[in-house]
């Protein structure tokens, strides 16, 4: 619990005093947004604020990890360290498409093909090695089963090890595409997607924190038979739970200046880092579906834009004004800090039920 702690803390203060410093690197080289003319008219105001502020989020969540594990002097794991690959790795495929857009001032970065490439590599490199480097019980950072609160009896290895590899490379590439690419559709507010990815990380936090305590490794010989089948197959828990926190204090302390008005913008940078580490914190932990719960506000808004191109598509008309969904709000007269509040209440209720429901399923028993 102790580099839990200090993990939080250290990120945070790096954040919070690091990046008045990048915000003025950046000013001095001209580095701000770009705003597109076919967004709402409000944001036009806010072109030229320095971008690309998800690279302090990431500096801070590395920066953090690393103390933590000198203060404890535990060699980080496996589960950890895959965890930050796959962030930061999507977080600089993001900080190309954003340096892009302020080079060429337009509001196309890199082009579709070199941006699914990149990101495919990525995803395909964490996911074959989340299935390597068993630990001394044979457990390996992810499964080829599907998982919601644990491991389900779907698994992906059905037809064969090879087969199973393959497809379970193709679920998280499409779990780790669809969360990166649901908090990049909610980044368009001040402060929105960087406090909801607060909560959701807080809850990783918790979850990381019950599974060490609760994990099958940990039980002593004797401990009752009802209490063995509730505890959680995960290989690095605790190690996860400081990811979490790195994470989570870094946009704490980014959110101090993110928040309206906002004096930096995370970019693609950050969205697609946070997105990246949200995955990789479920498929680790083995909680993959449930994120659809505890990341529910990501989930509605990506919904919104879906949505609203099928409907276009299939019938000329729009369901939204503008999306994502929170841009509808903004046409229909609702504040900006209105609408950002009030969509961070929305995600801690979704984080909250998530909670809820991981919890309760160890006290019913698997």
């Amino acid at each position: 619990m102790k580099a839990v702690l200090f993990a939080a803390g250290v990120s945070l203060l790096v954040t919070l005093l690091g990046t008045p410093l990048y915000i003025r690197f950046l000013v001095k080289r001209a580095y701000g947004q770009f705003v597109r003319d076919d967004g709402p008219t409000s944001h036009h105001t806010k072109r030229g604020t320095p971008t690309m502020g998800g690279a302090v989020i990431i500096g801070g969540t590395l920066a953090a990890y690393v103390a933590a594990h000198l203060l404890t002097w535990r060699p980080p794991t496996v589960s950890g360290l895959l965890v930050l690959f796959l962030m930061t790795g999507l977080g600089f495929i993001g900080f190309l498409d954003d340096f892009i857009k302020i080079r060429n001032q337009r509001s196309l970065g890199l082009r579709a093909v070199p941006k699914l490439i990149g990101q495919s590599l990525v995803s395909v490199v964490f996911a074959v090695l989340a299935l390597q480097f068993p630990n001394h019980a044979f457990r390996t950072p992810a499964s080829t089963q599907i998982s919601f609160i644990r491991d389900t009896p779907l698994d992906l290895a059905f037809a064969g090890p090879a087969l199973g590899l393959a497809l379970f490379v193709v679920w998280a590439y499409v779990l780790i595409a669809a969360t990166s690419n649901g908090v990049n559709l909610t980044d368009g507010l001040d402060g929105l997607a960087t406090g909801a990815s607060t909560l959701v990380f807080a809850a990783f936090v918790l979850i990381g924190t019950w599974q060490s305590n609760q994990a099958c490794q940990t039980l002593q010989t004797g401990t009752p038979s009802s209490t063995a089948l509730k505890c959680y197959e995960v290989r690095d828990p605790r190690d996860l739970a400081v990811v979490a926190a790195c994470v989570m204090g870094s946009c704490i302390g980014f959110l101090w200046w993110n928040a309206s008005p906002a004096r930096i913008f995370m970019g693609d940078t950050g969205s697609l880092a946070l997105g990246g580490a949200l995955a990789g914190l479920a498929i680790t932990s083995r909680t993959e579906v449930l994120l659809v719960i505890i990341a529910g506000l990501f989930v509605i808004i990506t919904m919104s834009v879906i949505l609203q191109v099928g409907s276009f598509k299939l019938t000329g008309k729009r369901i939204f004004r503008m999306a994502p969904l929170q841009h509808h709000f903004e046409l229909l007269g609702w504040q900006e800090v209105t609408i950002v509040i009030r969509f961070w209440i929305i995600a801690g209720l979704f984080v909250a039920l998530g909670l809820g429901i991981f919890y309760a399923e160890w006290v019913v028993g698997s």
